[in-house]
């Protein structure tokens, strides 16, 4: 069995079920010391996973290697940030209860597993653990129809994409007599010439995981969801579960369908040039910031795809690293975005960030930052992650990805740019409240780490480089 592979999995499930516990007993609020000991759980299991072995467990199910190792280690930080983003806020809008930090433990749960899945049915059981909670909170705030119908619209469309996957699935076993992934790759390599059934599994296996990313066209949940969901949640569904999809997208492409890259390249193809363009066309003239962002989140996940399409180690680096830089600029924005809050009410339009430039000079400094690196403006690390991938487009003799992501990067420059006038340049729409602690750590961190990722590289080069070696075999 070898269990001991998966002690980041246990400590975490286990500490989420006393953390619950923690939660019912006392007659007390219990929200903050619950989201304090949250945050320690997640933290204390990414040490776990750096000191984790390497290796598969219960049956070749489960694998642990340095590509899991990279990828899980950034989905427990994305889901730390997210759940400190949430301190201050979900206590001001009333919607603070200790519920909340247990079901994003549980949602981080399902990350791990699905990064370490090596069988389709482990894949749906990580991907169904990730989904649940993530349902629950996208209408946690109960007492608000938009949160409602952000919740309702993400579990039918959620529960689509999960039968998509499992039709698919069910194709692949038919054909291959397996569902793990390396007997799966061992069918598929003895096979002479591959059944369209097959093709047609995998491609149904894509669209349910294309979903969980918001590739287009499986990304008309997004917007709303973004929306409507408290601030909070919008920062977490945009970085750590897109770590896991990507992560299981990667393994489960390269793994048991790595022969068959000619007949998925096309499909990845496609969705990172419809993501890109959709991603750059649709955020101009959005007045929300939650829905531009959404948008914005899409085009980045079109960029990622290009490394994924490229099928080779420099596209899977570069798939890491844009991952990793994506990540912190993201949460970085959203810190920002949480903080828009006037005479203690939320707000959330762009023009609500006008005058910010004078008002608050540091907070629109942050956001400058963020939003010249999202637009891929040098010396910024975003200008780096997506260098990254162009390279590793154009080596691979995918041209017309790197020419169409340079086009869509020049385009998607004018409303992150628009942002940045009227943060300087309009009159102030009136004096936003001033940031809680916790997001101006937040804000600095990933401020500071998208300045000085040119200086300093190598660290995440590095362990991109040996994580994609991990996955691919060298």
């Amino acid at each position: 069995m070898n269990w001991t592979l998966a002690l980041p999995e246990l400590v975490l499930a286990i500490g989420t079920l006393l953390i619950l516990v923690a939660g019912v007993l006392p007659k007390r609020e219990t929200y903050f010391p619950v989201c304090m000991a949250s945050i320690g759980a997640l933290l204390l299991t990414a040490v776990l996973v750096l000191a984790q072995g390497e290796g598969s467990a219960f049956g070749g199910q489960y694998i642990a290697d340095g590509f899991s190792r990279f990828m899980k280690v950034l989905a427990l930080l994305a889901a730390a940030v997210g759940l400190l983003l949430a301190l201050d806020f979900n206590e001001k809008e009333r919607i603070g209860r200790f519920e909340y930090p247990v079901l994003l433990l549980l949602a981080s749960l399902g990350m791990l597993v699905m990064i370490s899945a090596n069988d389709l049915l482990v894949l749906y059981m990580g991907i169904e653990l990730l989904s649940l909670p993530l349902y629950v909170i996208a209408a946690f705030d109960r007492d608000n129809g938009r949160s409602a119908e952000a919740g309702l619209k993400y579990f039918v469309l959620g529960a689509l994409a999960s039968g998509l996957m499992l039709y698919g699935s069910s194709l692949v076993y038919g054909f291959a007599g397996a569902t793990g992934f390396d007997q799966i790759a061992a069918a598929f390599n003895h096979q002479h010439g591959v059944s369209a059934g097959v093709v047609v599994g995998v491609v149904f296996v894509i669209a349910g995981l294309a979903f969980k990313v918001s590739a287009v066209p499986f990304h008309m949940w997004t917007p709303d969801v973004y929306e409507g969901a408290p601030t909070p949640v919008t920062a977490f569904f945009s970085a750590a579960p897109k770590v896991a999809a990507l992560a299981l997208l990667a393994r489960v492409l390269y793994d048991p369908f790595g022969d068959l890259a000619p007949q998925w390249q096309q499909v990845i193809i496609l969705m990172s040039l419809l993501s890109m363009v959709l991603g750059a066309f649709a955020a101009i003239g959005q007045q929300n910031i939650k829905r531009l962002m959404a948008y914005s989140s899409i085009g980045h996940v079109g960029y990622a795809l290009m490394g994924l399409a490229v099928a080779d180690t420099a596209g899977l680096r570069g798939l890491l690293i844009y991952m990793a830089i994506y990540v912190a600029m993201n949460l970085g924005a959203f810190a920002v975005l949480i903080a828009m809050r006037r005479q203690g009410k939320a707000v959330e339009t762009v023009a609500d960030l006008a005058g910010l430039g004078r008002t608050d000079p540091m907070r629109a400094a942050w956001m400058s930052i963020f939003m010249f690196s999202m637009a891929g403006i040098p010396p910024l690390a975003g200008f780096f992650g997506k260098l990254y991938v162009f390279l590793a487009a154009v080596q691979g003799g995918l041209w017309l990805l790197a020419v169409v992501g340079v086009l869509a990067s020049v385009v998607s420059a004018y409303y992150y740019l628009r942002i940045v006038k009227i943060m300087y340049f309009d009159e102030a729409a009136g004096r936003l409240d001033d940031a809680p602690a916790s997001l101006g750590v937040v804000m600095a961190a990933a401020g500071i780490f998208t300045l000085a990722f040119a200086l300093w590289p190598a660290p995440l080069v590095a362990a991109a480089q040996s994580a994609a070696m991990a996955l691919l075999g060298g």
